[in-house]
Parts: structure tokens; sequence; C-alpha cells
């Protein structure tokens, strides 16, 4: 049985740490909100529009939990933000709400600049008129994470990696949005002293992943006998991180990161986007042949590539680990084994998002 609004705020006030998550409907956020709600016991309070790519069966496992609290409002309602701190109280705030994908920042920037920039200095504004009412000790503890993209800092040639220090050089519009993002947060903490910390990922994927992005495209193009749509020549390079080891970074990075630092969350498995393919193709033939001896790489096909298409993105995240102790738990074929099955077991959750979304290519500018 669901628990009312009202039993919850008072439920919470026994529960300890609260946490205000942006977007927590979303791939990463739910992932987040079912870190810290499940796994850390803390309270949770999920602030999602619901987008296109919002899903609130994303966090059903713990949406009943008398420590998690979901309200419905866009973080570019400033009266709707100040009222969610001032009538949950929170002890941090972990900001994931961003539109996201790169191709629909080609063919339609605005909401990119609406909620990534505008949206995220909203938030800012209120958190630190919130912050600054709160007594020495509760502002002394408060948190607020931002949490961002490797994409900011453009793109790499064949060698090296990002750091923390990296020039912020961001090549679409998706990067330059989260970019000014960024730029906001450090200013804040800067100028006002509001405690931030800024971290940047690399490409995440996981359970509950939009079809929009590429491993989940291309895992139920196999399992549905279309074309595997690959970019370019398929050579461009990304470093892979596990959606559940980034909520546990982010966990690491809130309970013992320093305010006014950066820090980078890798995956330590770079891959160029053809062999990804051909890894899902591989798992694919292992878990559910296709009933010929043909194989589903026999489905790849080569289109025209993205415009703008950045070759590499590497982070080192050698901060993290050394300062914080924080690693991946598992490899890429790991991860992607897990993933690939969870997706063949949960047909119902990607097929209700078909309904209403076409799989149509974006990005052609």
């Amino acid at each position: 049985m669901a628990i009312a609004l009202d039993q919850r705020l008072h439920l919470s006030q026994s529960i300890g740490m609260k946490i205000l998550i942006t977007g927590g409907a979303g791939f990463i956020g739910s992932a987040v909100v079912r870190h810290f709600s499940r796994g850390c016991g803390f309270g949770v309070i999920n602030l999602d529009k619901l987008t296109y790519a919002g899903n609130l069966s994303s966090v059903e496992p713990v949406s009943n939990l008398p420590n998690y609290i979901f309200e419905h409002h866009d973080i570019c309602d400033e009266a709707a933000v100040d009222r969610i701190f001032r009538a949950h109280a929170p002890d941090a705030v972990i900001h994931l709400a961003a539109e996201s994908h790169v191709d629909r920042s080609i063919d339609g920037p605005a909401p990119f600049l609406e909620t990534n920039v505008k949206g995220t200095f909203t938030l800012l504004e209120c958190a630190r008129s919130y912050w600054c009412g709160l007594p020495d000790s509760a502002r002394d503890k408060f948190r607020f994470l931002h949490v961002s993209t490797d994409e900011v800092y453009g793109a790499l040639g064949a060698e090296g990696q990002f750091t923390e220090n990296s020039q912020y050089r961001p090549n679409s519009p998706y990067a330059a949005s989260k970019a000014a993002a960024d730029h906001f947060a450090r200013a804040w903490y800067h100028t006002y002293g509001l405690p931030v910390i800024v971290t940047n990922c690399s490409n995440n994927y996981g359970p509950f992943q939009f079809p929009e992005k590429m491993i989940p495209t291309m895992i139920l193009a196999g399992l549905e006998g279309r074309q595997l749509p690959v970019y370019g020549d398929g050579k461009n390079i990304r470093d892979w991180l596990h959606v559940e080891d980034h909520a546990a970074a982010l966990y690491c990075i809130l309970t013992k990161g320093v305010p006014g630092e950066v820090y980078n969350i890798g995956g330590e498995a770079e891959r160029q986007n053809i062999e990804v393919v051909e890894s899902i193709c591989e798992v694919l033939d292992s878990l559910i042949p296709n009933g010929s001896s043909a194989s589903y790489r026999d489905l790849i096909h080569f289109v025209s590539d993205r415009p703008g298409h950045d070759y590499r993105y590497s982070v080192s995240c050698d901060k993290l680990k050394n300062e914080l102790g924080w690693t991946p738990s598992r490899s890429f074929e790991e991860g992607l084994i897990q993933t690939i099955s969870w997706y063949l077991e949960n047909r119902d959750w990607w097929r209700s998002i078909q309904k209403r979304y076409d799989g149509r290519r974006q990005g052609l500018g």
C-alpha cells in the first residue's frame, strides 16, 4: 500500500540524512535514487519534470519506501523549487536533471539552454537561499553535488586523458550547455561560498536506459531483427561507466569529497563504437541465438556520421581513486552481459516506451 505524502514527511524526520535528487526519474538519476534510498538508507526527495526520458517505473523498486518522496516539478520553476527546499529541508543536493542526448541538441538546442543552464541557475539560487538560512552546524555539512559530463572537455586524439584541470572545449550544443552549467556551479562556490562539488563522468550504460542511446538502441534493434546503425566508420572511442558504479562514486564523493573540488568519474573501459556493437552481437549470439547460423553481426549497418562527432573521450579517475578510494566494481564485459540480460528480462519496460518513441534517428542537423 502506498504511503501518503504527509505520512512520508513525518516518517522522514527519523531517517537522518536527506538528499534532494533532481532528475531522479531519468536513467542515471533513477540509479542514484535506488542506490541512496535502498542501498544507503538515506531519505530521498526525487524532483523530476517527467519529460520524454523520465520514467517512474525506473524507481518503482523504492517508490513505497518510507524514506522516498516524489515531487513532480520543473527545476526552472523557482517557486516550486524554493518550496521543496523549505518543505523537505534536505542535507544535500545531487543535481542530475538535464537534457542529455547530443543528437536532440543538434536538432533543437533551445531546451538544453532552458533546462541545463537556466534550470541549474535556478536550483543554485534556491539552494543558496536555503543554505544561508541554516544553522551553522547544518551549513557546514550541506553539500551541492553538480553532476556533469566529460563532453565539456571536447575531443581527444589517440593519446592522453582528460583530467580535472583540462581546458573546456565543448563541441555540441549539449556539451556547451553542460559546460555553462558547470561554470555557474563553480562560480556559486567561489562567489557565495555555497559548498559545491562538480563531477564529470564518462558514457554511462546499464539498466533502465532510454533506448535513444547507443547500447540500448543496438540491443533492441538486434532483438527485433533490425539493422544496427553505426555512425561513420565506427572508430570513435568512448570510455564506458556502468550506471550503478557511477551511483556508488557519487555516494563516495558526497560523503568524502571536498567542496570546491572537481572529480572525474570513468569506467576505465575505452572501446571503439564498433567494438561495443560487436560485443553486443557476441552476447546476443550466446544468450538468444537467432535460429540460424547467422550472427547478429550481419545486422551491422554503417550510416552517415553525426555532425561534429568528437573522436575520443577518456577521463582519468586517478584523483577519485587516490584521494577518496573509489574504483569501478565491474569490467565492461561483465557490465554489458548484465545489461543485455536486464533488457531481455524486462521487455515490458522498454516495450511501453516504444509505444511513444519511434526510434527515428535525430541529429542530422
